[in-house]
């Protein structure tokens, strides 16, 4: 069994190129894109097995999907196979700045968001080190909310850590719905990731990386608490706020550098603890801006190069 297991949907991307609207794109290109995968991928490319549950339909686009995971390692053993549905896209519109990237969901009615949660593996969940959710699953319907309830249930029946990563989608649901929604989810977890402003919108008070980490954690009862804040981060653990500051890129790609840096963290914590998650958090989230697509292609090698300062990424 692996060590982590995530659950989540996961759409294409269609992607026009750098600096062109979607209205004058003469092409898109294809990408594999979804939270939890993105997450599993760099695990288990960093070293640390991952498996994904999610619902597809069984079609080209479908099994796109599972081919990519596949070929990265991760387990997708527990993929469950359905007769209704569609797969859901998205289309991104790369902005140079100082315009902001465009996002256009396509997803309605997708197989994952017609999930009912008697349908999953459930002991494949319990056995487990570790669970990771993140937000938009709760998000997509009332099925996947409650499937995301029972897994942080199942979770702890099997004693497995409880990572989840807040990622709020204002595109998919309101702030005030996501507060009432994710409070509950959010109590007792074992490692909290979400961003400055995802963390606001949790709480009426706190303006630093730092102040939001240690309210967090008193708000929830988190153990770990982790808060990025452009190009910087804090942690909360134990009463203590510890910071580290981020590396500065240029970006090739900045979409799925919170996963990369959510996988960082979950790799190093499983491996080291507070110390090292957040140095490989910081590393793996800075070396995704550096690859097309969603997915961090980083290898332990590339990690350890870019630790060391190697000429390779001077």
């Amino acid at each position: 069994m692996p060590d982590v297991v995530t659950i989540g949907e996961t759409m294409l991307r269609l992607s026009a190129p750098p600096g062109v609207p979607l209205e004058q794109a003469p092409q898109l290109d294809v990408h594999v894109a979804g939270a939890e995968s993105n997450v599993a991928i760099a695990l288990c490319r960093l070293g640390t097995t991952a498996g994904w549950i999610s619902r597809l339909v069984d079609t080209p686009l479908g099994r796109r999907i599972v081919n990519e995971l596949r070929a990265h390692g991760v387990d997708v053993s527990r993929v469950l196979w359905a007769p209704d549905g569609r797969v859901g896209v998205y289309f991104l519109e790369q902005g140079i700045p100082p315009r902001q990237h465009r996002i256009i969901y396509d997803r309605a009615q997708s197989a994952m968001a017609l999930l009912n949660p008697d349908e999953i593996d459930w002991e494949f969940v319990r056995s487990a080190r570790l669970l990771h959710l993140t937000g938009i699953t709760p998000a997509l319907s009332a099925g996947c909310r409650t499937a995301a309830s029972r897994a942080i249930a199942e979770a702890r029946r099997g004693k497995a850590l409880l990572c989840f990563d807040v990622n709020y989608r204002a595109k998919l649901w309101s702030a005030d719905e996501a507060k009432t929604v994710l409070g509950p989810l959010l109590t007792d977890v074992d490692i909290l990731i979400t961003t400055a402003d995802d963390a606001r919108l949790l709480l009426s008070g706190g303006e630093t990386a730092e102040q939001l980490a240690a309210l967090l954690a008193q708000r929830f009862r988190a153990k770990t608490v982790v808060v990025t804040d452009a190009g910087r981060c804090a942690a909360a653990q134990n009463g203590q706020v510890v910071s580290k500051k981020g590396y500065e890129v240029e970006s090739l790609d900045r979409v799925g550098a919170g996963d990369a840096f959510a996988a960082g963290f979950i790799h190093g914590y499983l491996t080291g603890g507070l110390d090292r998650a957040l140095e490989y958090a910081v590393a793996v989230g800075a070396l995704k801006h550096t690859y097309r697509g969603d997915v961090a292609w980083v290898s332990p090698e590339d990690l350890k190069e870019f630790l060391s300062g190697s000429p390779r990424w001077r």
